[in-house]
């Protein structure tokens, strides 16, 4: 009887790993989340080197950060040039430990709010009214980067249904994904000027972002190929790439909005369908 209930249980084995159509995705054993999704926006690092084909804005991507802020940080100016080999300094602390922080004047310039005390001469004032002798106080302009500067507009850049939607899980998806078939085309989500377009940041295949201004940024990965280059200016409704499944278990557009360097959920944004 034990010889034929051992018998069973081995036939049950046997059939069950041959009915395996397709090989089973990488899997981290620490989290149970294929590899390829793992990988995404996975630097953490305080410091990074340049490596050849990135830009600032794909570092701030995977860093999960606004590209001002690591631009401020080591002291580089906008278009936000580098090069590789090029050390980056990820956070204040790191750069401040290393003895390469920002100057205290340029600390001042951007953080300190400056209110300045004149004493009015005997002139007129722009309403017409005579001062003499009294302080005028005026107080500083508003910074435009405290305030969303808005996308005019929004629109689908894949015709197909969402097969995945966005989370706020630590692990979790950062955009939406997509479905389609192999080379519909891909179109830009909304007006912008590509920052970047290539392959790589892992776990994203052939990728691209665009900038819409300086607050939001969106990109669009695995892709089969790009049409559209660094630099270049992008319409909404723009076709930007072929789909594809770089670095993907299937054919889709992972789609993913970022607002200052954080991930938000574009189906906030795009019109309801």
């Amino acid at each position: 009887m034990l010889l034929r209930s051992s018998i069973i249980i081995l036939f049950i084995f046997i059939v069950g790993c041959s009915s395996r159509q397709s090989p089973a995705p990488v899997v981290d054993v620490n989290s149970q989340l294929p590899l390829n999704k793992k990988v995404r926006n996975s630097l953490k690092a305080t410091e990074y080197i340049v490596k050849k084909g990135e830009t600032l804005y794909s570092i701030s991507w995977r860093a999960g950060l606004d590209v001002r802020t690591i631009a401020f940080v080591n002291k580089i100016p906008s278009p936000y040039q580098i090069f590789p080999g090029q050390k980056l300094f990820l956070s204040a602390k790191s750069a401040k430990a290393s003895k390469n922080k920002p100057s205290r004047e340029s600390l001042q310039n951007q953080q300190q709010t400056v209110i300045k005390k004149p004493i009015a001469s005997n002139k007129k004032q722009e309403y017409g009214e005579v001062t003499r002798g009294q302080k005028i106080v005026k107080k500083p302009l508003r910074k435009t980067g405290t305030f969303s500067q808005k996308v005019k507009r929004w629109v689908w850049p894949v015709k197909g249904k969402v097969i995945a939607k966005f989370s706020t899980k630590k692990q979790g998806n950062k955009g939406i994904d997509i479905g389609g078939r192999r080379n519909d085309s891909v179109k830009a989500a909304a007006d912008g000027r590509v920052v970047y377009a290539g392959d790589v940041l892992r776990g994203y295949g052939q990728l691209i972002i665009v900038k819409h201004n300086d607050d939001y940024l969106s990109a669009y990965a695995h892709n089969d190929h790009i049409l559209v280059k660094e630099q270049q200016v992008v319409k909404a409704g723009q076709v930007i790439a072929k789909m594809g499944d770089t670095d993907a278990e299937r054919v889709m557009l992972h789609f993913e909005v970022r607002f200052r360097g954080k991930s938000v959920n574009p189906l906030k944004y795009l019109p309801r369908r």
